[in-house]
């Protein structure tokens, strides 16, 4: 099987006398699926273009809500299935850069759906000590989060409790993809 990554992401900075923002665009190709994500990040909620492409064909073209900013873009197939899948890394404002995710999933290169992140609120043994500053990756078969563990009386600038990784795997759901936890590790 031959695979082909390319990544571009550009991030153009515009000034306006009331407000800089940084647009962000990214286009990524695996297994001959190009991804073409977009944003104008230039506020707290920002809108998400989606656009997949195979063989100059759209597979398809998506809008989803975003509580931030995009952070980062990135491709894998985690499922290998031989169909990719696309990440979307959103940190919200604020002093907690709070992570979230946008994903889609290629179904056989005949449609997209969406990839489904369960909330770290609703699960004590992740939850405990976290407030934000997430960091996601994929690797080695998996979706990766990353966060600092706060401890009581710490402060957002200073957490002392180490940190938590989070890996999910890709499984099929109902009516779409689910990221099921799979492993935690504190360190």
């Amino acid at each position: 099987m031959r695979i082909t990554l390319l990544v571009i992401m550009t991030l153009a900075t515009c000034t306006t006398a009331m407000a800089q923002a940084e647009s962000f665009f990214a286009q990524v190709v695996l297994q001959g699926v190009t991804f073409q994500v977009e944003s104008p990040n230039n506020s707290s909620i920002n809108q998400v273009h989606i656009r997949a492409d195979i063989a100059g064909t759209t597979l398809g073209e998506l809008q989803a809500e975003a509580d931030g900013s995009i952070s980062n873009v990135e491709i894998g197939d985690l499922n290998a299935d031989g169909y990719p899948e696309i990440y979307v890394y959103i940190n919200s404002a604020g002093s907690g850069s709070y992570g979230s995710l946008v994903a889609y999933a290629s179904n056989r290169n005949k449609s997209l759906s969406e990839i489904y992140l369960p909330s770290l609120e609703n699960n004590p043994e992740v939850s405990t000590g976290y407030m934000g500053h997430d960091k996601f990756t994929v690797g080695e078969g998996a979706l990766l989060r990353r966060f600092p563990i706060y401890r009581d009386g710490d402060t957002n600038a200073k957490p002392t409790g180490g940190i938590r990784q989070i890996q999910y795997k890709l499984v099929a759901g109902q009516a779409g993809w689910i990221l099921r936890q799979d492993r935690v590790l504190d360190y």
